[in-house]
C-alpha cells in the first residue's frame, strides 16, 4: 500500500480541516491537530524517550513526527470565530430533519463518510477478554456532531456498531443510565478536547449484536465532537 495515503474527508471545511491517512511513516504533524489512532494496534511517535498513541484513543500534536501508524484520523480546527455556524456548512442537517427524532432536541450531524477497513478482535477492544478471541473486519464510518451549550442529546440504547466518540471542541460528557430516565445517571465521563472514549459502552454478543446501556451525550458548552463508528462486514 501507498506510504502516508490521505484521504479528506467529507465533512472538512472552513472551521475543521478532517483527514484519514493509511500506512502511516514519518509523518509530519505541523499545526496543533487531535490525533486519532481508530486502529487495534499503538502508533508510534518520533521522540525520545519513546512515545505511543495506544489503541482507539488520541491526543493532541503539534511540530511532532508520527514515526508509525496503521492509520491516523487527523483533525484541526483552522477557525474558532462562530465555530458555531459549521453547522451551515455543506450537507450539515438537524437530526430532527433526518431521522425518527424529535424536531426540538438541537443536535446537527455533519455528512458522514467512510474512512476505510479495519480487523481488530471486538472482545480485546471492549475489554470483555484480555486474550485473543477472533478477529473480524469492519467499516469505519466518521462524522462531526454539533450541540449547543446546556443540551441533551437524548437518551438511546441501540447502535449495530461499535462506536467511539472523539471531543473536537468545548466540554461534554457521555453520560449511563440505569433506566431511560435522567434521575437514574450513574456514570459521567468528561469530554475535553482530545480525549476519546477508547473503551466502547457496548458488550459483544453472538452474530454481531452489540448492548448498549441506556446513554447520551452532553454538551456543558458549545460542542464539536466527532462519532466514529465500527460497522462489522460481510466478510467477518
Amino acid at each position: 500500500m501507498e506510504v502516508n495515503k490521505i484521504k479528506r474527508l467529507n465533512f472538512s471545511g472552513a472551521y475543521i480541516d478532517a483527514k484519514y491517512v493509511e500506512n502511516v511513516e514519518n509523518y509530519p504533524i505541523q499545526n496543533r491537530t487531535i490525533v486519532i489512532n481508530p486502529q487495534a494496534s499503538d502508533a508510534h511517535l518520533s521522540e525520545v524517550p519513546a512515545s505511543i498513541i495506544p489503541a482507539f484513543s488520541s491526543t493532541i500534536l503539534k511540530d511532532i513526527i508520527i514515526q508509525k501508524a496503521e492509520s491516523l484520523l487527523l483533525l484541526e480546527i483552522v477557525e474558532t470565530n462562530n465555530i458555531g455556524k459549521i453547522i451551515s456548512e455543506k450537507d450539515w442537517n438537524l437530526l430532527g430533519n433526518l431521522d425518527n427524532f424529535p424536531k426540538d432536541v438541537p443536535l446537527w450531524r455533519s455528512p458522514k463518510d467512510e474512512a476505510g477497513i479495519v480487523e481488530l478482535d471486538p472482545y480485546l477492544m471492549t475489554k470483555q477478554s484480555s486474550t485473543f478471541q477472533q478477529k473480524e473486519r469492519f467499516s469505519v464510518k466518521i462524522n462531526l456532531w454539533f450541540a449547543p451549550s446546556n443540551s441533551d442529546c437524548i437518551i438511546h440504547n441501540q447502535h449495530d456498531f461499535i462506536e467511539l466518540h472523539t471531543q473536537i471542541f468545548g466540554q461534554g460528557r457521555m453520560q449511563k443510565f440505569k433506566v431511560k430516565a435522567f434521575n437514574s445517571l450513574y456514570e459521567d465521563v468528561l469530554m475535553s478536547p482530545g480525549y476519546t472514549t477508547s473503551v466502547p459502552f457496548c458488550q459483544v454478543e453472538e452474530n454481531q449484536k452489540y448492548v448498549y446501556p441506556w446513554h447520551q451525550y452532553y454538551a456543558d458548552t458549545d460542542c464539536i465532537w466527532l462519532a466514529i463508528e465500527y460497522h462489522p462486514t460481510k466478510a467477518s
